[in-house]
């Protein structure tokens, strides 16, 4: 079955745009709102032609936030790069390991990484205003300005955050989320990044992950059911990603966390009453 026929390229366009708002304001590339209403709208088609399309549009709106978020210069190149580099492996992996799962178990872990996100941030919301003392050794220290003259200053173990963007490659690639509601919260929580610098840099590494699991979604065939839906939901997302990016910039830290959570668990909760109800 061809997704999407019976819905216009306007009404695609429209809630492209949407995504694109949501995800880039949290740097959340938007995949976490996109593969939801996949699955709930098309429970009888393969996770693997879900995760493909939606992949290739957090792709389009990573692009596109990155690109707003260059010119805020908010975006941390040197640990982007190394980040996004590490993420390439499980990306690949992510996105064969795909085709090997029910529909049924595939939901079913999507759920529990949606609400466990979900809960860990609205029990933890106030720790991206104060400051944190980590364990582990900070290896590397950054010092940026952005376009605004807001400075930032922060230090964080570059061997973690390596550890860390392996992990999201493949759990983002396998799920078609995109990442950032991992990458984000982990940057913020476990490497001190400020929240802007955070959710910036993990839309440039978004960028670069996703490109890889559609590659290889497309290498595998899987991606050639969804490419005229793909490039509507696309121009939504790069127009909503310049959006987002400009709001972020009125938006405080506290306020992008608890957005998140509010929605990764009104999300999760509602494919898991489906589930429930054998719908899917």
């Amino acid at each position: 079955m061809e997704l999407f026929t019976a819905r216009s390229y306007f009404e695609l366009i429209a809630f492209g745009f949407g995504t694109g708002v949501y995800g880039t304001l949290i740097g959340a590339g938007g995949g976490f709102v996109l593969m939801p209403l996949l699955v709930l709208l098309y429970p009888q088609q393969n996770p693997e032609k879900l995760t493909s399309i939606s992949l290739a549009v957090v792709f389009f709106n990573a692009l596109s936030g990155s690109e707003a978020y260059a010119h805020m210069k908010r975006i941390d190149y040197r640990s982007g790069i190394i980040f996004a580099l590490a993420t390439i492996p499980g990306a690949i992996l992510g996105a064969i390991h795909t085709s090997f799962i029910s529909r049924r178990l595939f939901d079913g872990l999507f759920v529990i990484l949606l609400l466990a996100a979900s809960i860990f941030l609205l029990f933890h919301p106030n720790l991206v205003e104060r400051p944190r003392k980590g364990s582990a050794p900070r290896q590397s220290e950054r010092h940026l300005v952005d376009a605004a003259g807001m400075r930032y200053n922060y230090s964080f173990n570059l061997s973690i955050g390596v550890v860390v963007s392996v992990f999201v490659g493949y759990i983002s690639s396998f799920l078609g989320i995109g990442g950032g509601i991992i990458h984000v919260p982990a940057l913020v929580y476990l490497l001190h990044f400020p929240v802007h610098i955070a959710t910036a840099t993990s839309h440039f590494v978004l960028a670069i992950m996703a490109l890889t699991g559609t590659l290889v979604h497309m290498v595998m065939g899987t991606f050639s059911h969804g490419v005229h839906q793909t490039i509507a939901l696309a121009i939504g997302v790069v127009l909503g990603a310049q959006v987002g990016a400009y709001l972020s910039n009125r938006i405080k830290g506290t306020w992008i966390i608890r957005s998140l959570a509010l929605a990764l668990g009104f999300i999760g909760i509602r494919i898991l009453m489906i589930l429930f109800q054998g719908k899917i």
